[in-house]
């Protein structure tokens, strides 16, 4: 069973990006034939800076790694370098009707909030259906957020074999824990877009920093509190054991245990989580031509399965073969 899903490289990871998604991208290399993609055609959706867009690529690619991703078990490469996948778009667009995508909530949601409308923006779920079935992918990991989609996907697939003859597989999505209970450091989702997160490879003083902002009420030390409503043990619940995060409920509900008691003990707890994936972060910082390599050749592998795929689409539309 094929699985396959991205990370667009917008911003810094931060804790809700690993808690809702790439956790269990890694979980499912078990399980799966993995394909996992940095989506930097996406990006320019919403980037325009080269040097950030390029640097945040790779971040992306360096987060995976270090967090478990192994090139041994998954396909890690970046959407640009699979030229398969925008000729597909196109085949995709011209099944595809204007009233679907019109239906997107994703591009109103994003134009609501002050993004310059563009076609890319648009167009973006045809692009994304091209990522998804390039690959003759069975099933598509993605957040609550992203299920619709996957549902376009699906519906852009169909109208293709209805117009062409079955060519093109319909995949499922497999739905993640959603991350939008995990809180960003103002009790708002957290999202890049809100400028609330936590950065999981931050330097330990800026990591510190966000922490420690955390914005809390104003109860004093001796006060109870209630932990159900607290964005700091919202943050913690997510990364400790239950025995652990019980323990803090407890004391929190107690009284004489304070904010900056469970703000230093939420710093402690993320790196204990990450501190391993930190210091493997680092190490690959100074070896890229080891992380240019694992993209090559997860490259080389995306591109002969695309390539696969491809043909069939173009023989299916009557696009003359060549040599």
């Amino acid at each position: 069973m094929r699985s396959l899903s991205g990370v667009q490289p917008s911003g810094k990871l931060h804790i809700a990006n690993y808690l809702g998604a790439i956790r269990q991208f890694i979980e499912l290399q078990d399980s799966t034939d993995g394909f996992y993609f940095i989506a930097n055609l996406h990006a320019l959706t919403t980037i325009s800076d080269s040097e950030m867009a390029r640097q945040y690529a790779y971040d992306v690619a360096l987060d995976f790694l270090a967090l478990g991703l192994d090139p041994e078990r998954s396909v890690l490469f970046m959407q640009s370098d699979i030229p398969q996948i925008p000729e597909l778009a196109w085949y995709l667009s011209c099944v595809t009707s204007m009233g679907l995508l019109q239906r997107c909530h994703a591009y109103k949601d994003k134009v609501a909030r002050g993004q310059t409308p563009n076609h890319g923006l648009f167009a973006y779920p045809v692009l994304m259906a091209a990522d998804i079935l390039a690959f003759d992918s069975d099933i598509v990991p993605v957040g609550e957020d992203q299920r619709q989609h996957v549902e376009v996907t699906r519906d852009i697939a169909v109208a293709f074999n209805n117009a062409y003859g079955e060519t093109l597989k319909v995949p499922e999505a497999k739905i993640l824990k959603s991350r939008a209970s995990i809180c960003g450091t103002d009790g708002q989702k957290m999202s890049k877009s809100y400028g609330n997160t936590i950065d999981i490879f931050a330097p330990k003083g800026k990591l510190k920093k966000m922490v420690m902002g955390i914005v809390t009420d104003s109860k004093g030390l001796e006060e109870p509190k209630d932990a159900e409503t607290n964005n700091v043990f919202n943050i913690y619940r997510h990364l400790a054991s239950e025995e652990e995060a019980q323990q803090m409920k407890q004391k929190l509900e107690a009284g004489g245990y304070g904010y900056g008691h469970a703000k230093k003990e939420l710093l402690n707890k993320i790196h204990e989580v990450f501190g391993e994936a930190r210091e493997k972060r680092e190490k690959l910082v100074n070896d890229m031509d080891y992380v240019d390599s694992v993209l090559a050749q997860g490259a080389k592998t995306a591109r002969e399965a695309a390539h696969k795929v491809l043909e069939k689409v173009r023989q299916a539309a009557g696009i003359p073969k060549r040599k």
